[in-house]
Order: C-alpha cells, then sequence, then structure tokens
C-alpha cells in the first residue's frame, strides 16, 4: 500500500483595475525535509500566482473585462521553471464556450505570451435569452433523433445550459444542451446541441459520447501483473498505487447519466477474487474482460507518468474505475468525464469482440486527458484533433506497454475486430484512407467529416513524424505511407512524437483549436523540446507539409 500525500487548498479572488475576478489558490504549507527543497521550480501555487498578476497586468491585451471572470483549469512547470497556466473563463457568471487561454510565464513570473481560443470581444447587449429553455431542450432532442434517423429512441431527455458562445464567430448568447437516451437495445446515445438563444437556429451539433469503437489472464494482453487490494481473505480488483483505480461489472445494465442528466447509472460492482490470480483468458470467465480493462488503465496511468511527467488522468493524483460487460451487444467503449471513468461493451461478436484492447483503453482514458487540458471541442477540425489525440497518445500507449501479445503498431482497435468488421483495424495511421472514409490530407472540407475520420490527417502526420514516409515493415506489420507534395519525410522517433503532441495539447491548443492552430502548436512544442531550427523542429514542419498543412 503506497500512501498519497495530500495538499489542502483555499481559493482567493484578485480585482483587476478594470473589476476583472481572477481566481486563484493558495497553499497550506507543511514542514519538509531539506531534501524536499532541492527543485528549484516555481510551485504549482506560485505559477498560479504569478499567473493572476499577469492577469492584473494585461487584462486589456486578453481581452479580459469587469464582465468576466476566470478559473484556473491547469497548471504546467517546465524543467527549467517556465509556467503555463490554462484558464477558463464566464460572462456575467454564464460560461464561455471558445473562452479559455493558457498564460505563459518566464521562470521569474513575467510575463511572455498567450494562447486564445479566440480573440473576439465579448459585449452582449443582453443575458436574457428569447427562446426558452425548453424550446431549446425540444430543439436538441429532435436533433438527437434525426441523428439516428431509423433508430427508435427511448426515454430521451435534455438538460440545456444557457452560455456565451464565442467559438463560432461573434460571440452570442447560446443554448448548449446535452440530449441522451437509449436506442433499440437499450444502449445510450447522446448529443450536445448548441442553439442561437435568440433566433433558435442551430450553430453546432456533435456526439457527446467520445468513444472509438474498437478493444491476471487477459483476452488480448496474456498473462499480466495487476496490482490489488487485500480485504479479508479476498482480494478486489482496485489498485492502491494508481489511484485507487479499479474494475467492475456494469451487469449487461446501461446509463441513464450524461453531462448531469442523471437517471439511472449501471452498476460497477468491483470484482474479487479468492486467490489473486484473475481471468482465464476466455470469454467465459467475466473476469478476463475485466483484467483487460484493469491492464490497460495500468499501463495508460504510467505511460502518462513515466513519460509525460502527469499523475493520473486529471493530472491530480486521482484514480478513474472501469466498468465492463455494458449493455446488450454493446460495439463500444467512451470515457464519461460525469463519472470520471470507463466503460467497455462486450460487442456483438460478428463485428467486434470485447472492446477493452489496450490502446482503446489508452484512446478512451486520453480523452480524459484531453478534456481537462486543451479541452478540444468535439465537432469540426478540432474535433478530428480530439480524436487524433486519443489515437496518437493511445498508440503510444501500446508501444509503451511493450507486450509480446499486443506489441507495439500504427493500427487502432486491431485486436477487437472481428471478420464481420471487413477489415484487419478501425484505423491505419500511415494511411488512413484505407479504411475507406479518413482523410489522409488536409482540404477546406475536412471539418465537415465525422471527427473519426477528419482525425486521419494528423493521424498521417504523427505517423509520417515518427517513422518518415515509404514502405517499411515494423513489427511485423507492413506499412506504405504516401505525401501529398511527393516529398521524403524522415522519422524522428515514436518517442519524441509523443513528447512533442503532448506538450502542444496541454500547452498552446485551445478549445477550438484548427490544423493550421495545431501545426503551430507542435512547432512551439518542439521549439521549447528540441530547439528553434532542430531536426525535430524542421521535421515537425515537413511532415505537416507532408499532409497539406501549412
Amino acid at each position: 500500500m503506497s500512501r498519497i500525500r495530500q495538499h489542502v487548498r483555499g481559493t482567493r479572488r484578485l480585482t483587476t483595475t478594470a473589476g476583472v475576478a481572477v481566481t486563484t489558490a493558495t497553499l497550506l504549507t507543511v514542514a519538509l525535509s531539506p531534501a524536499a527543497h532541492a527543485d528549484p521550480r516555481p510551485t504549482r501555487a506560485t505559477a498560479i500566482q504569478n499567473a493572476a498578476s499577469a492577469l492584473l497586468a494585461h487584462a486589456t491585451s486578453l481581452g479580459l473585462t469587469s464582465a468576466e471572470h476566470t478559473s484556473v483549469r491547469d497548471v504546467i512547470v517546465d524543467k527549467d521553471g517556465t509556467q503555463h497556466v490554462r484558464y477558463d473563463r464566464t460572462y456575467h457568471g454564464l460560461p464561455v464556450l471558445g473562452g479559455d487561454f493558457v498564460v505563459h510565464l518566464a521562470r521569474d513570473g513575467a510575463y511572455r505570451s498567450a494562447n486564445r481560443a479566440t480573440r473576439s470581444p465579448i459585449s452582449l447587449r443582453s443575458i436574457l435569452p428569447e427562446v426558452s429553455a425548453p424550446k431549446a431542450a425540444d430543439l436538441a432532442v429532435n436533433a438527437l433523433r434525426a441523428a439516428h434517423l431509423g433508430n427508435t429512441l427511448k426515454q430521451v431527455k435534455a438538460k440545456p445550459e444557457l452560455i456565451v458562445d464565442a467559438l463560432h464567430g461573434t460571440p452570442r448568447l447560446a443554448w448548449r444542451t446535452n440530449a441522451a437516451g437509449l436506442d433499440s437495445l437499450g444502449n445510450p446515445v447522446a448529443r450536445t446541441v448548441l442553439t442561437d438563444a435568440r433566433t433558435g437556429a442551430q450553430i453546432d451539433a456533435w456526439d457527446s459520447i467520445e468513444t472509438a469503437a474498437g478493444d491476471g489472464k487477459s483476452l488480448y494482453s496474456g498473462t499480466v501483473p495487476l496490482e490489488t487490494t487485500q480485504s479479508g481473505s479476498s482480494y478486489q480488483l482496485k489498485d492502491p498505487t494508481r489511484g485507487n483505480t479499479y474494475t467492475g461489472d456494469a451487469e449487461g445494465k446501461t446509463d441513464l447519466c450524461f453531462f448531469g442528466i442523471c437517471f439511472s447509472r449501471a452498476p460497477a460492482t468491483l470484482f474479487t477474487d479468492s486467490d489473486n490470480h484473475w481471468g482465464s483468458g476466455t470469454t467465459s470467465d467475466r473476469a478476463s474482460a475485466a483484467v483487460d480493462a484493469q491492464y490497460g488503465t495500468n499501463e495508460t496511468w504510467d505511460y502518462y507518468k513515466n513519460v509525460q511527467g502527469r499523475n493520473g488522468i486529471g493530472g491530480d493524483g486521482k484514480g478513474s474505475y472501469n466498468r465492463v460487460h455494458y449493455g446488450s451487444n454493446y460495439n463500444n467503449a467512451f470515457w464519461d468525464d460525469s463519472c470520471f471513468c470507463m466503460t467497455y461493451g462486450d460487442g456483438d461478436g460478428t463485428t467486434f469482440g470485447p472492446l477493452v484492447a489496450l490502446d482503446v483503453a489508452g484512446h478512451e482514458m486520453t480523452h480524459g486527458v484531453t478534456s481537462k487540458t486543451a479541452a478540444l471541442t468535439y465537432s469540426g477540425e478540432s474535433g478530428g484533433l480530439n480524436e487524433a489525440t486519443s489515437d496518437i497518445l493511445g498508440t503510444m500507449v501500446e508501444w509503451y506497454a511493450n507486450n509480446p501479445s499486443d506489441a507495439g503498431d500504427y493500427l487502432i482497435g486491431e485486436k477487437i475486430v472481428k471478420p464481420g468488421f471487413g477489415q484487419p483495424a478501425l484505423r491505419f495511421m500511415d494511411k488512413p484512407s484505407k479504411d475507406g472514409n479518413s482523410a489522409d490530407y488536409w482540404s477546406s472540407s475536412v471539418g465537415n467529416l465525422d471527427v473519426h475520420y477528419s482525425s486521419g490527417v494528423a493521424n498521417h502526420f504523427a505517423y509520417l513524424l515518427a517513422e518518415g514516409s515509404g514502405p517499411k515493415t515494423i513489427n511485423g506489420v507492413s506499412y506504405n505511407s504516401p505525401t501529398y507534395n511527393g516529398s521524403t519525410v524522415t522519422g524522428i522517433g515514436r518517442d519524441k512524437v509523443g513528447k512533442i503532441w503532448y506538450r502542444a495539447l496541454t500547452v498552446y491548443m485551445t478549445s477550438s483549436t484548427n490544423y493550421k492552430g495545431a501545426r503551430t502548436a507542435t512547432l512551439n512544442a518542439a521549439k521549447d523540446l528540441y530547439g528553434a531550427g532542430s531536426t525535430e523542429y524542421n521535421a515537425v514542419a515537413a511532415a505537416w507539409s507532408a499532409v497539406n498543412v501549412n
């Protein structure tokens, strides 16, 4: 059993000369040993304090007014003491979609720059909607039904929230409505609908469950080590070394609870065992899928902590939990922020098997990391980048695990597909169009694709940056990656790609980042990590050009 030291934080508020309220945090100090002072970097609390001072001094250039308040979402302190503090924003108390920004500070706390999701000033004549909340809910329900045309939906409900939309042009008052229901098999469906609060016109809509249909003695990864918790004479599938992350049985049931719309939630009955040897490696033992899920969580936790320096999905050391055997023949897996949990279906046995494969786990939990950092909006080009982030870093988790039963590759979900799916994987990073739908290269229409297909541009970029263009065989898998401009790209290795993408995500990207912005963000990350004009920096530029992002 390991002990986790917890720091207690309080809050206080500063006010700019313009009257802008800035939320900061104070840290209750404890007596530290001399060794604890070895790291001279600013603390998280110091970074927040420095950023608060920067907001006071630069409120005008950051577009902050007396009507706007800010709150800290995330903090990163680099090894050299550079600080990056990410903020969310409200306007007269209303959340601002696209109002997020990141403040960058030098080691001494001096303001350097900021990345903003939008530069449009927010000034509304009124925050009173002309479209009522019930009307917004009805519009969202209709949009959910339209998105699932031909599928009878049951128990559909919606919850509208009044916000300011600064993500789609001139800021305006809008309803952000989360609609949820059950399909004919009793499995959950959900959609977020953005509606103009004055005209009732739909601004945007996207699926609310961020998914990647894809995948002791496990089903896919062989016999794997597990950290468990002993309780009396039995053992619980709960890991005290990784934030008490645990795995439970959903017992074939489903949720009626999404984004604050809660009617009931499927169980997560904790798996227990008498001898601490879990599963049989077959689907006849319900614990086998649980082994995969717990193992996937462990490897994802370890990758983010040991490679990226992130302590848990939320960066706060708290564990999540897994539910397996969810729904009826459910061909999906998803991360849900509202429960901070991972959920896996068993598949229908024809198209997919149980969706508990390692790269699926890494993919889905990376949605949790994205939500706690850049929070890329799940539609348009930013939605494609959201999905690509999960594919890219989920793939890095698979390579990190170095499991001979599920060797690293650039295929997504290859373990979970069945003959009925018709192809050997869900997606192919070396040439995304091999799945019949994904985009190899950027074009002006990419943002109109489903986010699982517009992600192809960034997936292709990441493969080229890691391995380079042309034919090659890696771990027994053949690849042949083309380029848009006919260029030859030389790879810099997947470890550097993971480092560059993670830094771009957590330091430079915002909710509205598009492909052009992703190029800038990854170049900034490469410059930070390896220097301007370095081989890595130039390779990032070349790989983006090779997928027509310039």
